[in-house]
C-alpha cells in the first residue's frame, strides 16, 4: 500500500508540474521567439517535444494519479464502475459532437493531445473526463452524505452538483483553450460565450450527470461512506486544474468565465468539502485523553491538599 501511495504522490505532482510546463511554454516562449532561439539545439528540441506532448502527458499523470487513489482509497469495484461509463459515455459523446454537433455544437480536435480514435477524438479525452469527473463526483457525493438527506436524494444531488462543477471548470478551460495561439480544438460553429455556442455546456452538464447516474446506480451494490480527509487528492487535481484554466483565459483577457468558474465551481466546491463529515476520533485517542484528564485532575487535587 505504501508503493501505491508514493506512486500516486509522483503522478499527482507530475500531473500539476506538466501544467505548469505547459503554462510556461504557452504563454511565456511561444510568444518570444527569441526565447526558442537563444535555445541551445538540445533546449529546441525539448521545447518541441514538450509541446507536441505536453497536453498527453498531464491527462496521462492525471488519470494515472485519480486511478490510483480510487483504487486505493475505494477500491477496485467502485474504480471500474466509474472510470468504465464515464470513458465510454464521454467518448460516444465526443465522437457524436465531431461527427454531427450534437451535444456540443460543431467542433473540431486539432494535433497536441494524442492519437485520434476514429480520427476525430483524442484518445486523451475520455480520460480527461474521467478524472475530472470522478473527483466532481467525489466531492459532492461527500458533501452531501449527512444523516438528514435521504441516500436517494443525496444520490441525485450529488450526480447534479457533481456534473456543475464539471461544467464550471470547462467554462473556464474551453474559450481559452479555443484561442490560445496554439489551440487545441477550434469551434467550425461560433456561439455568443466566448466564440462558444451555449449548447456546449448543456453537452456537458448532460453527459457529466450521466455517466454519474450510472456509477451512482452501480455504487449502490456496495455503499461507502466519504470523508473530508479522503478529499485531499480530488480537491488538489479539482484546483490544480481549475487554476490552469484560469491562468490561460486571464493572459488571453478573458474574465468573465473564470468569475463564473469561481462562483459555479471553485465556491461550491469548497462549501461540499467543509460539509463532509470528518473522521471519527478513536476510541483509544478518547480513552487516553479522559485518562490524562483525570490524573490532572487527580494531581491538582494532591497538590492543592500538599
Amino acid at each position: 500500500m505504501k508503493q501505491l501511495v508514493t506512486v500516486e504522490r509522483f503522478c499527482l505532482i507530475s500531473h500539476i508540474v506538466s501544467m505548469a510546463f505547459g503554462l510556461a511554454g504557452l504563454l511565456l516562449i511561444l510568444p518570444n521567439p527569441e526565447l526558442i532561439l537563444s535555445l541551445s539545439p538540445l533546449g529546441q528540441n525539448f521545447f518541441q517535444s514538450s509541446m507536441a506532448f505536453g497536453g498527453v502527458v498531464y491527462i496521462l499523470f492525471g488519470a494515472a494519479a485519480v486511478g490510483i487513489y480510487a483504487y486505493r482509497t475505494l477500491g477496485l469495484w467502485h474504480w471500474l464502475t466509474f472510470m468504465l461509463p464515464a470513458v465510454f459515455i464521454s467518448l460516444t459523446s465526443e465522437l457524436m459532437g465531431t461527427s454531427t454537433g450534437f451535444p456540443f455544437g460543431h467542433y473540431a480536435y486539432l494535433s497536441g493531445l494524442g492519437y485520434k480514435i476514429a480520427g476525430l477524438v483524442p484518445f486523451t479525452i475520455p480520460l480527461s473526463w474521467f478524472y475530472l469527473g470522478f473527483v466532481a463526483y467525489l466531492i459532492a457525493r461527500a458533501g452531501l452524505a449527512t444523516r438528514q438527506i435521504p441516500s436517494w436524494l443525496g444520490n441525485v444531488g450529488a450526480c447534479g452538483l457533481g456534473a456543475l462543477l464539471l461544467t464550471s471548470w470547462d467554462f473556464v478551460l474551453d474559450p481559452a483553450m479555443s484561442q490560445t495561439a496554439v489551440p487545441f480544438w477550434e469551434w467550425q460553429q461560433p456561439g455568443a460565450f466566448f466564440g462558444m455556442p451555449y449548447q456546449n455546456f448543456a453537452g456537458w452538464m448532460g453527459t457529466g450527470a450521466l455517466f454519474m447516474s450510472v456509477a451512482a446506480f452501480l455504487w449502490r451494490k456496495k455503499p461507502l461512506e466519504l470523508q473530508r480527509e479522503q478529499l485531499a487528492l480530488p480537491m488538489a487535481v479539482y484546483f490544480s486544474n481549475f487554476a490552469f484554466a484560469a491562468i490561460m483565459s486571464i493572459a488571453a483577457g478573458i474574465w468573465i468565465p473564470v468569475f463564473l468558474g469561481i462562483l459555479l465551481g471553485i465556491i461550491p466546491a469548497v462549501t461540499l468539502w467543509s460539509m463532509a463529515q470528518t473522521a471519527p476520533v478513536p476510541i483509544d485517542t478518547q480513552k487516553t485523553g479522559a485518562n490524562l484528564k483525570s490524573e490532572i485532575t487527580i494531581a491538582s487535587v494532591n497538590v492543592a491538599l500538599k
